[in-house]
């Protein structure tokens, strides 16, 4: 099992160069295998869109939180540390141009030397994904062509440059240099609650990471990535599967985890870590509870 962190956004920390850097050399330090950074372009105030991973359908978090952009914020610390690997959790598809997004990704990996893994999803606050110029009801076909046409641009060497006609994005002899670490493609994992989410990381995705999901909805999700990945030609085992928990409860659902076939747990920091030292000692000590520590 591979043991992820997810930064902790909601201590307002994560724009202090020395503070973020603090948190991803800890975990580095202890074994973890990477940190997750989450993204929102902009927050709306009294937003309408409904927040599906809370019971009043709120965010949960202050509107003047920091957000830093997450490639930047991976970027500074692929710089800071040696091994750790990077990772978004989620990053908003439907907010970025594909071949910008693209080269930054590739840059990003190249840099890093391969450090890099995706987890994109769809978004759900409608009102930020138009104020970025995205089509909130169409983002689901527009990122499943965005995701091939990023993949497309990686692998093509040819000298006549990349041709693409789709619904959404067409270009002829395009060339995007460089490419991702070691002539891979990014790994991008496709993360959500939905039936659709599912299906995408099925049909197109390194990996799966269900979000607000457990019991029955979580098995459905499962055998649904597994059902599509097989009607798409794909080898369901293909598809990494991570889940979540928080880092107080990861030694308790490592076995949980391991019995649906998972190969990551993403950890968050419990409520009762309101400050980065506490946020630090439960790093220590989860890492101490799943034998990353010595």
């Amino acid at each position: 099992m591979k043991y992820s962190v997810v930064l902790p956004v909601n201590l307002g920390v994560l724009g202090e160069p020395s503070d973020v850097l603090r948190v991803a050399r800890h975990a580095e330090e202890l074994g973890f295998e990477s940190v997750s950074a989450v993204e929102h372009a902009v927050v709306i105030s009294d937003t309408e869109s409904r927040y599906p991973y809370a019971p009043d359908g709120r965010l949960p978090l202050p509107n003047d939180l920091p957000y830093p952009d997450p490639l930047e914020l991976l970027a500074y610390l692929a710089a800071g540390t040696d091994r750790l690997g990077l990772s978004t959790g989620v990053l908003v598809l439907p907010n970025h141009n594909p071949f910008v997004l693209a080269k930054r990704l590739a840059t990003l990996d190249r840099l890093s030397g391969g450090r890099l893994r995706i987890c994109a999803g769809l978004g759900w606050m409608r009102e930020e994904i138009e104020a970025c110029g995205g089509d909130f009801a169409r983002r689901g076909k527009v990122a499943d062509e965005s995701i091939r046409l990023m993949r497309e641009l990686w692998a093509s060497t040819s000298p006549e440059g990349l041709s693409f006609q789709g619904e959404f994005y067409a270009v002829e002899g395009a060339h995007s240099y460089p490419k991702p670490h070691a002539g891979r493609a990014v790994p991008l994992h496709i993360g959500g609650h939905s039936e659709a989410a599912a299906r995408r990381a099925g049909r197109l995705g390194d990996g799966f990471q269900p979000l607000g999901l457990a019991g029955d909805e979580l098995t459905a999700a499962l055998t649904l990535v597994r059902e599509t990945a097989r009607e798409a030609g794909r080898d369901p085992g293909d598809v990494e599967l991570t889940l979540g928990a928080t880092l107080p409860r990861a030694a308790d659902r490592t076995e949980w985890a391991e019995s649906l076939g998972a190969d990551r747990l993403v950890l968050s920091g419990s409520r009762h870590a309101t400050s980065l030292d506490a946020f630090l000692d439960e790093l220590t000590a989860c890492a101490v509870k799943v034998g990353l520590s010595r």
